[in-house]
């Protein structure tokens, strides 16, 4: 059996309940993460169906499309708070731009030209991932966005604390 199958056999035994009916999130929470199989956000937060909406990507990076699903969460589903969190051993920050578009492009034949977001100091791309999101202003609510660090090793989170001058209330100061 192949890994789609199994998973289409394991949701025939999940049931949500009256969970499967919330449209907003009741913690208000939206999470940005990493894709990475090994950060299981919903266990590690301990956030039940129906807490927050869980969006991920390549390196939990605040990419266009990351901070759409952000706009959609605050704007139409009614979160409040975003919580951005990265991982260490994560593979953007292992490899560069270079390095991935080369073993993209080998896998599948086909140029890669797209750009990743790859790093090499994880707390300041938490705090660029913060920051581009405190400054997008087609969200609704950006005076409760945190960053955080989640150790693979020790699975703990430690959170990681904007620079002084970066406004807390975007409306103050960001033209």
């Amino acid at each position: 059996m192949d890994a789609i199958d199994q998973v289409v056999l394991n949701s025939r035994l999940h049931y949500l309940g009256m969970d499967a009916r919330v449209i907003e999130p009741r913690m208000k929470l939206a999470v940005l993460t990493c894709m990475d199989a090994r950060v299981d956000a919903a266990s590690l937060l301990g956030l039940r169906p129906g807490d927050a909406h869980v969006i991920r990507n390549a390196g939990g990076r605040a990419t266009h499309d990351a901070m759409n699903a952000m706009a959609l969460s605050q704007g139409i589903l009614g979160t409040r708070e975003i919580m951005v969190m990265h991982h260490t051993e994560c593979a953007l920050q292992r490899f560069t731009e270079t390095q991935l578009a080369e073993r993209i492009s080998t896998a599948t034949h086909q140029p890669f030209t797209e750009l990743l977001g790859c790093f090499t100091d994880p707390i300041e791309a938490i705090r660029d991932d913060v920051r581009r999101l405190i400054e997008y202003k087609s969200l609704v609510h950006r005076d409760k966005i945190r960053g955080f660090l989640y150790d693979l090793a020790t699975n703990t989170i430690a959170e990681v604390k904007m620079p002084l001058g970066v406004p807390r209330n975007p409306q103050a100061g960001l033209g």
